[in-house]
């Protein structure tokens, strides 16, 4: 049977089973990434090469602890820690990161952002100390932070390009494969997927602008955004989803920030670091390249992301970069905008967030203005209206 004539049974039968000639009307599914998700899938349009990672198998990070160190390879690190040697080292202060002096023998990378949103600059001293460092990758571009106050997946990745391209401006073509790029990984699984691999092509389309052919090195955490202070069971499955949809989608190292909010535990931190050990261990999901490749539905959005992610950051070259649009307001417009708009399907129910809006149903106590403001970026859970 061909591709068409299994598309036409299928819409038979629905037309049948939904006693109606109009089905897509039905089935549309309304998104607010403007992204067009089709009912039915049975074929490829654009097949996209396989899109391959830095590291052969997607690094495990942990909070740093000391009963981890047998066990652990990759650390997420706060402070200092003496002679911790062959490990892979994620510093995630920046204080730490001025005074650590990595030995050959050690991979270390900075998650410090060397950009302050706040007054639209880059921290050109800490940029050069970095740089200066032997470090696996020197320069953080960070938008985890964008994703929790509310930006579009779009948004994010275009976001992401136009701070790569602002470093390059400054710090020259050289600074391309020194970078890290720290995401944050949502609740809206396969779309998540497809960030990851979207981001892979925006950026290697970026990159070949400068005569290069490279790919990003992904860091990937888990959200904070769809989190609640009630729900910890609920926020654990959350962020298992979310690891998986970084694994699958391609990151170089996946971290899970932990499910309990605002509490964090000694014990907590070891469940969430064992979300990420069971995935890996059991269902093996992180030693594949680009797993989702030629799934029909995830190159379909993957493609679809690019696309807006590409125009949005051509959006933000017009308005004279990032830092130029950050002082202007328009960058944090355009999150203030996507964002309130998602906090009000949170508020109709048309978002599902168990056990704040649905199973059971909390009372709203505070309002969106409350949440938001237009002029700064900030992290705002879509629980905290319930709270």
């Amino acid at each position: 049977m061909s591709n068409s004539e299994t598309f036409s049974s299928w819409e038979n039968l629905v037309k049948k089973q939904l006693k109606t000639e109009d089905i897509y009307t039905i089935l549309k599914k309304e998104n607010l990434e403007g992204i067009d998700v089709k009912p039915f899938y049975n074929s490829v349009e654009k097949p996209i090469p396989n899109l391959p990672k830095i590291e052969e198998s997607t690094h495990l990070v942990a909070t740093y602890h000391e009963s981890l160190e047998d066990d652990v390879f990759a650390f997420l690190l706060n402070e200092n820690v003496e002679n911790l040697v062959e490990k892979t080292v994620f510093v995630n202060n920046k204080d730490l990161a001025e005074h650590i002096s990595p030995q050959d023998e050690d991979q270390y990378f900075s998650l410090i952002d060397v950009f302050d949103e706040q007054n639209a600059e880059i921290n050109d001293q800490l940029v050069k100390e970095l740089l200066a460092k032997a470090f696996k990758r020197n320069i953080c571009v960070d938008v985890s932070l964008h994703q929790n106050a509310g930006a579009a997946i779009y948004q994010q990745l275009g976001i992401a390009l136009a701070k790569t391209k602002e470093l390059i401006e400054v710090y020259g073509a050289e600074t391309i494969n020194k970078l890290i790029f720290r995401i944050a990984v949502g609740g809206n699984y396969f779309f998540e997927m497809a960030k990851i691999r979207a981001f892979k092509l925006i950026f290697n389309q970026l990159s070949k602008e400068y005569g290069v052919n490279e790919i990003p090195y992904i860091f990937a955490e888990t959200s904070l955004r769809n989190k609640a202070i009630s729900d910890n069971e609920n926020n654990l499955i959350r962020s298992t989803l979310e690891l998986a949809s970084a694994m699958i989608g391609g990151a170089d190292a996946v971290y899970s920030t932990n499910y309990l909010v605002e509490k964090s535990t000694e014990n907590s931190e070891e469940i969430s670091f064992k979300q990420q050990i069971v995935l890996a261990y059991e269902s093996i999901i992180n030693v594949f390249e680009d797993a989702s490749n030629n799934s029909y539905y995830v190159e379909d959005i993957t493609q679809q992301i690019a696309e807006k992610s590409w125009a949005f950051f051509i959006e933000i070259e017009e308005n004279g970069g990032y830092l130029e649009s950050l002082k202007q307001g328009i960058i944090q417009k355009n999150i203030y905008d996507h964002a309130v708009e998602e906090q009000k399907w949170v508020e109709e129910g048309k978002i599902k967030l168990i056990g704040v809006n649905l199973y059971p149903k909390l009372e709203q106590k505070k309002s969106i203005e409350e949440l938001y403001n237009q002029n700064e970026i900030k992290a705002v859970r879509w629980a905290q209206m319930f709270e």
